[in-house]
């Protein structure tokens, strides 16, 4: 997709305020590179972030350019709609040829909490991006903090709706999809990671499962 390092000048700021700020990105620690990413890559579960239909690519470790916590490992999500090609049957992210950010299917999609946890920044950038124009960082975005040191970056986001210093629960609405920061388009750029070690994110199945079925009886109404 494209690289998002400058969302990640955020999660310095974050750091320069945590107890453990010499263990979080901002501090004198070099940025990983494939060299410094742990023999095992550990994963974290999390709560789907939308209850829409979402097509998510992961950041490789060969990027070539230094990987930085939230970034290592990130995720880029999508609102798909599976009702395109002459099948209807093909995921399709937008309507026309997605030149206006109301044409992606994304387009101010609620977000969802990861988690039970602590909201830890929020950082907005006032700047919309149109489609296929990338704009400049950092993006507005959201650090959640599990009670297990656990962190998970939202961003690209828009319209937030909870406050540094604010518990939430999984699955509670947080924000929308945005476009703004280094983005081409409407999405949501995930990131994990606890202490100096990046995870690899994957939604839980069974709230996966809740938010398809309640997709379906919605349409069937």
């Amino acid at each position: 997709m494209y690289r998002t390092a400058t969302l990640f000048t955020l999660v310095a700021a974050v750091s320069a305020v945590s107890a453990a700020s010499a263990q979080q990105p901002g501090s004198s620690a070099a940025p990983f590179d494939e060299g410094t990413l742990p023999a095992t890559i550990e994963s974290v579960e999390i709560h789907p972030i939308a209850a829409a239909d979402l097509t998510c690519s992961t950041h490789s470790v060969h990027q070539g350019d230094p990987l930085f916590l939230g970034d290592a490992l990130g995720s880029d999500c999508t609102v798909v709609r599976r009702d395109g090609g002459p099948a209807k049957r093909f995921a399709h992210t937008h309507e026309g040829d997605g030149s206006k950010n109301e044409d992606w299917f994304g387009w101010g999609e609620t977000l969802l909490a990861p988690f039970d946890g602590v909201v830890v920044s929020v950082h907005l950038n006032e700047t919309t991006n149109r489609p296929g124009e990338r704009g400049q960082g950092p993006a507005s975005s959201i650090v959640f903090e599990r009670k297990d040191g656990v962190r998970v970056l939202y961003g690209h986001i828009d319209d937030p709706q909870v406050a540094r210093g604010d518990s939430v629960i999984a699955g509670q609405p947080v924000a929308r999809i945005g476009n703004n920061g280094f983005s081409w388009f409407p999405h949501t750029h995930l990131g994990a990671w606890k202490g100096r070690e990046p995870l690899q994110i994957r939604f839980d199945p069974r709230a996966l499962g809740r938010l398809q079925e309640e997709r379906v009886r919605a349409a069937r109404k």
